[in-house]
């Protein structure tokens, strides 16, 4: 997060920089350039008072001399031309060859010839190559009868130049490092503690309270926030805490006086007498009372179920912690036990899993979770057959769903879900997900029930009389989201009849992936 200030840091030192620098260079190459030209003008100037003086008398000797001289003194040919632009003084050869680089000669020297003095020639920007050529007229107005023209090199001063410009973007660039020197420590400084709270709230969506915020680093500003951010957790972990302590201490304390109540109810047994049948009040009145009593034994059975249920409730939520595990494992020490419950009940149970399957574990263990789903198929569906399937699908990697499904949805991953959907809402973060799924061909749940069924104590209207609290696939569900999977309801096997589909049960976790075993390790055997 610190390289996101940098970002923005190092561009505006920059253009800091440029802003300061670039004028500053600009001036400094145009002051070398002008002053080079003022030098020429100057040189040709005197030049041409000389050869005004020399075309006039004939003696051009000594203004001969002095124009080589000053070529093997600077290296800059200067020559006096007539109107024809013939060489009259200098060094003719070094000035030929130089007039024949500058194509803006000729305009020079006929301005020049005709009395003015012309605008210098070429770029004066340091990466241009072009020589400086000035010229100066020979005489005035009517009268000229020559020019003096110097050619210049420029290579020298502009490397100059470049150099003075190298060393300015040199000591540009020492407040832009100062700069970045300073922004990354105060920046990893002041963003760590947002990175910690950042990853603390991560923590938190899984469930885990008991992550807190450094409040001791960071700005004051910062501290704060993590100060108020601690105190919220704790004021929710805290009510949460007492909510599960509430739920579990109630159960706790009454199931002792219900037993009481229960073993008083059904000590009432023998003092009814049996119903003769006669019509008469008396044997009325006793098969009421029997019937009073079978339904407060049955009413305190509920309640007992439904304590024991909330007592186990809270005693799985406050348990968070997710863990591999491997399918076969789980299988090995249920599939046995599911085979017994089902052939007692004239059922018939198929598994049909895959071996090598790894996955996220939820809390409560996957067993508990799988086995419930069992019971529901064989005390509430009325099925003959139940089948358990299980495959590994490496492509999905969405988020765990938002909440039950309620067969209206889009598709899965949004807790909303018809398990028509291209696969299971629950994603592993790239290690895709392994669907497991419990069907049978009984009586199944209605699609506008499906949300409902995986709500705390709701029981379909078929069931009132079946032995429930309600709370099991609600449990199920809560245990499975927490583990970062989804819980879903679909429509099951056909039924024989041909009247519809069963219940199926699918419960998608986060695969984890498997490491490498050794060459001589035995492979597990598919259930």
């Amino acid at each position: 997060m610190h390289r996101r200030l940098l970002v923005v840091l190092v561009p505006l030192a920059v253009l800091l920089v440029a802003a300061l620098g670039v004028p500053l260079s600009v001036t400094v190459a145009e002051r070398e350039i002008q002053e080079t030209y003022v030098d020429r003008l100057n040189d040709v100037g005197r030049f041409s008072s000389l050869a005004e003086t020399a075309l006039s008398t004939g003696r051009t000797e000594a203004l001969q001399q002095e124009l080589a001289r000053y070529h093997e003194l600077y290296g800059i040919p200067v020559a006096v031309i007539d109107t024809s632009g013939t060489v009259l003084l200098g060094p003719a050869d070094a000035y030929q060859e130089a007039a024949r680089k500058e194509p803006a000669l000729p305009r020079i020297v006929t301005a020049a010839l005709a009395g003015a003095r012309p605008e210098p020639s070429g770029e004066w920007a340091p990466w241009d190559d072009s020589a400086l050529v000035v010229a100066e007229p020979v005489g005035r107005d009517s009268e000229v009868v020559g020019a003096v023209v110097t050619i210049s090199d420029l290579s020298k001063t502009r490397s100059r130049i470049l150099a003075r410009w190298a060393r300015l973007a040199g000591l540009g660039l020492l407040p832009l490092i100062a700069l970045v020197a300073v922004a990354w420590p105060v920046s990893a400084w002041v963003l760590r503690p947002v990175r910690e709270l950042d990853a603390a709230s991560s923590r938190i969506s899984q469930g885990d309270l008991t992550i807190r915020a450094d409040a001791e680093a960071g700005p004051v500003e910062l501290r704060r926030l993590a100060e108020s951010f601690n105190t919220m957790m704790d004021a929710v972990e805290n009510a949460v805490q007492r909510q599960r302590a509430f739920v579990s201490d109630a159960s706790h304390q009454l199931r002792n006086p219900l037993t009481s109540l229960r073993l008083a109810v059904e000590s009432l047994e023998p003092h009814l007498g049996p119903a003769d049948g006669s019509g008469n009040g008396a044997g009325d009145r006793a098969g009421d009372g029997r019937q009073v009593y079978a339904v407060a034994v049955d009413e305190l059975k509920a309640m007992q179920r439904m304590l024991n249920s909330l007592q186990a409730s809270a005693r799985m939520e406050s348990i968070r912690t997710a863990s591999p595990v491997d399918l076969d494992a789980v299988l090995a020490t249920r599939v046995d036990r599911w085979r017994a419950l089902t052939e007692n009940a004239g059922q018939t149970l198929a598994v049909d899993v895959p071996p090598g399957l790894r996955l996220l574990e939820p809390s409560g263990g996957l067993g508990s979770i799988l086995d419930e789903l069992i019971s529901n198929a064989l005390r509430l569906s009325d099925a003959r057959a139940v089948e358990v399937t299980a495959q590994a699908d490496p492509g999905e990697t969405g988020g765990p769903g938002g909440g039950p499904s309620d067969g209206q949805g889009d598709g899965p991953g949004d807790g909303q879900g018809d398990g028509q959907g291209d696969g299971p809402g629950a994603g592993s973060g790239g290690g895709g997900v392994v669907t497991i799924v419990v069907r049978d061909d009984g009586q199944g749940i209605d699609a506008s029930e499906r949300v409902q069924a995986l709500r705390r104590f709701w029981r379909s209207p078929r069931h009132q009389n079946v032995p429930g609290t309600g709370l099991g696939l609600a449990i199920c569900a809560d245990l499975v989201g927490a583990a970062g999977g989804e819980l879903r309801l679909e429509d099951g096997l056909p039924r024989p009849d041909g009247s519809g589909h069963g219940f199926a049960a699918v419960v998608a976790l986060p695969a984890v992936p498997r490491v490498a075993s050794p060459p001589d390790a035995p492979a597990p055997a598919p259930a």
